[in-house]
């Protein structure tokens, strides 16, 4: 990520690049490879049966091709949405899109537990260094530990442009040093903003009142605490690390007693090296605090509930197999979970030229025809020892298909030279990362599902984002949303290596 200044111009930033893989024609390399094989497998039927037959393969060969060809402004294929509709169809038809928990459940056990790609998951407690209880997410299909820190955002409101400034700069300094942590696999940080009950301040407000206090004062606080929480908003602050469970690649797989006791020395540097960006106080979150989390996500209307047993000093006694929601169903482009309905979206383009730092604070502002409104940012680290091949390889790719034609394009000659000035970067030290985002919307009442979509397209177009919808999978994308650590590259049956050429 590079930065520009000008005299009295606030500070932008961008430079970020999507791989490429080098091709003729503007074609993917498996667009490339389809064409070479079509066209070679023309010239054989023709040599050895006639033109007639060479030319209707070169035919079929041909429409294959526009199959990958053809994308849409999402960059997305025919032969990718295809897929994607079939895939569905295969859901729908063994019910899997469904799914009922409880003692009225389908599951023997009667429990309440995640579903879907969260199901297996399991939940311990440890202490740190500090002696502070985290808790400690295993996902044992990809051998995966996540410790998840709750942090407290100072946010930019009458803040300095160069302290705004400092805090961009630790955050990407922050993120660079994560490629050098052993065992890193992804963070997420997710800013999630919902109704506030009211309980909260009603509650620190009753612990600061006087007794001996004027009554007219009394009475003003008391208005305002019943009249303040209409219309005002709670925003809440996550970031999720995820660690793999072999700290190199063939080493032996650690247990979770193994990276409770490792995680519990790594922790407070972690938090404090997030203090610096702006984060403000971070602090890991316990067991039960993450339980809540996650039963209110599925749950919204267990909000008002939790939060009143906090604030009389009886917190709901929470357990990780009772977390998930009672029911829910997975539509082409919805989530009905329990009493609510989500919809979620992904980024398919991130925005082009330099923006500013408030460039997501729309999108990440509460809005009132949403409910609960989830943004999740999706960072993969590169090892350090991987990111020189990666950059290299983009500077070869985007080479190639600059000089593979006689007038390139302007989209070209930009790719060309933020690959460039990526590899100058990597080698100058800076570290290299994947990102992505996801959206998550939830109305309590179906009847608002289209004024959410209409919010979030024009926050979107805020923002600069390219957002679409997630279509048939929308239960694994709000799970994905979630400060859980999921890493969905991992839980794909096709390698995604594959599906970026489709």
């Amino acid at each position: 990520m590079t930065s520009e200044t000008a005299t009295g111009a606030p500070r932008s930033y961008g430079n970020w690049t999507k791989p490429t893989t080098a091709g003729l024609l503007g074609l993917s390399a498996l667009g490339t490879g389809i064409l070479f094989t079509g066209a070679g497998f023309a010239v054989v039927v023709t040599m050895v049966s006639n033109i007639g037959n060479g030319v209707i393969t070169g035919l079929i060969f041909g429409l294959f091709l526009l199959t990958v060809a053809a994308k849409d402004k999402h960059g997305r294929s025919l032969l990718s949405r295809a897929a994607t509709r079939v895939g569905w169809m295969f859901t729908k038809s063994k019910g899997a899109h469904l799914y009922r928990s409880g003692p009225l459940g389908r599951a023997e056990w009667g429990t309440a537990q995640l579903p879907g790609l969260a199901a297996g998951s399991r939940l311990t407690e440890w202490r740190d260094s500090y002696n502070r209880p985290f808790a400690l997410v295993q996902i044992p299909s990809t051998s995966h530990y996540t410790v998840v820190i709750g942090t407290e955002p100072d946010g930019a409101a009458l803040v300095d442009r160069e302290q705004i400034d400092a805090w961009v700069a630790e955050w990407g300094m922050w993120l660079a040093t994560l490629g050098n942590e052993p065992g890193i696999e992804a963070v997420s940080v997710t800013i999630e903003t919902a109704p506030d009950s009211g309980t909260r301040l009603r509650r620190e407000v009753a612990s600061r009142i006087d007794n001996d206090a004027p009554a007219f004062a009394k009475q003003l606080l008391e208005n305002l605490v019943d009249q303040y929480p209409a219309g005002s908003a709670t925003i809440r602050a996550y970031v999720a690390l995820t660690f793999n469970a072999a700290s190199r690649v063939g080493g032996r797989k650690r247990t979770a007693e193994d990276m409770g006791r490792e995680l519990a020395s790594r922790l407070p540097g972690l938090t404090q090296g997030l203090t610096a960006t702006g984060a403000g106080t971070s602090r890991p979150l316990t067991a039960q605090q993450l339980c809540e989390v996650i039963r209110v996500a599925y749950d919204p209307a267990a909000a008002r509930l939790i939060d009143e047993a906090n604030a009389a000093g009886e917190p709901p006694e929470l357990y990780w197999p009772e977390v998930g929601p009672t029911a829910h169903q997975a539509g082409w482009d919805t989530y009905r979970h329990d009493l609510a309905l989500s919809v979620t979206w992904m980024m398919s383009g991130a925005p082009r030229g330099n923006v500013p730092s408030s460039i997501l604070s729309r999108l990440l502002a509460p809005h009132r025809d949403i409910a609960r409104k989830r943004v999740t940012l999706l960072y993969r680290p590169i090892d350090a020892a991987k990111a020189a091949a990666i950059v290299e390889a983009d500077v070869r790719a985007s080479s190639f298909n600059l000089a593979s034609s006689d007038k390139p394009t302007a989209r070209n000659l930009t790719s060309a030279r933020a690959a460039i000035a990526t590899a100058a970067e990597e080698a100058a030290g800076a570290g290299l990362i994947q990102f992505g985002m996801l959206v998550t919307a939830t109305v309590l009442d179906a009847s608002q599902e289209a004024d959410a979509k209409a919010a979030i397209d024009n926050l979107s177009a805020t923002a600069r984002l390219r957002l679409r919808l997630v279509h048939g999978s929308q239960d694994s994308a709000f799970a994905a949303a979630l400060p859980l650590g999921l890493v969905l590259p991992k839980h794909l049956q096709v390698p995604n290596e594959v599906r970026e050429q489709l």
